[in-house]
């Protein structure tokens, strides 16, 4: 099964100036236009067999371009919210209006913490993760399907952490631009300990722009395109 981990959109959460708390917001223009390239950008290049997505909403819109695009239904899974948004059963955390207070620490720098009252620790996180990692594996066991997987930069570094065996402690995070596509090929093979194989990571050919730099990003203290 080749997986194709795809980060949302831009959403209000995402801007630097954003003060509404940690709620479930919407995709903003910008994030509009990203999903859009996305979506158009696998129309063209990938035949998908299925396509699953975070319930958060930023997730869920970007999905629902991408599956326009093709002509395609998706299915939500609530084991793809970002971290800090399900218990620690896994059952989702309601954002829609209020936000939860988090702790001040990395998710990750405490892995057995949780990081709001009550709710989910980053380990708990990876096990979710994971048990939708390996369940959308189980239910696409062909070597040639293809599967869409739309969620968030949170869930996509736990994805890799799952398959690589990095475990409860890193020192690496992928920073991952929005609507960006991971692939990951799962390949179980006899007399091999490696099933898992990282085809790309943080691939942004579909935003490209003529001058070369990247929609909706910029190096820090330069411009789209600045010398």
């Amino acid at each position: 099964m080749h997986l194709i981990l795809i980060r949302h959109g831009q959403s209000y959460i995402n801007l630097p100036d954003w003060d509404g708390g940690y709620i479930d917001t919407a995709l903003t223009p910008l994030g509009q236009a990203q999903a859009a390239r996305v979506a158009a950008w696998l129309a063209g290049h990938v035949a998908p067999d299925a396509i699953y997505t975070s319930s958060m909403r930023r997730a869920v819109e970007t999905a629902t371009a991408i599956a326009d695009a093709l002509g395609m239904a998706f299915t939500r899974d609530d084991r793809l919210r970002e971290i800090g948004n399900a218990w620690p059963d896994g059952s989702p955390l309601d954002v829609t209006q209020h936000a939860p207070e988090y702790a001040e620490y990395w998710a990750s720098e405490r892995p057995f913490a949780p990081v709001c009252d009550g709710g989910e620790t980053w380990g708990d996180f990876l096990t979710r993760v994971g048990r939708a990692l390996y369940d959308i594996a189980e239910r696409h066991p062909a070597q040639e399907d293809t599967v869409l997987v739309v969620a968030h930069g949170g869930v996509i570094n736990a994805a890799v952490d799952v398959a690589f065996n990095v475990g409860h402690w890193r020192s690496l995070d992928a920073w991952l631009h929005n609507t960006s596509l991971t692939h990951l090929e799962y390949k179980p093979e006899k007399h091999r300990q490696e099933i898992w194989r990282l085809h790309g990571l943080n691939l942004c050919y579909h935003l490209a722009e003529p001058d070369g730099s990247l929609l909706g990003y910029t190096w820090k203290g330069r411009t789209p395109g600045g010398q």
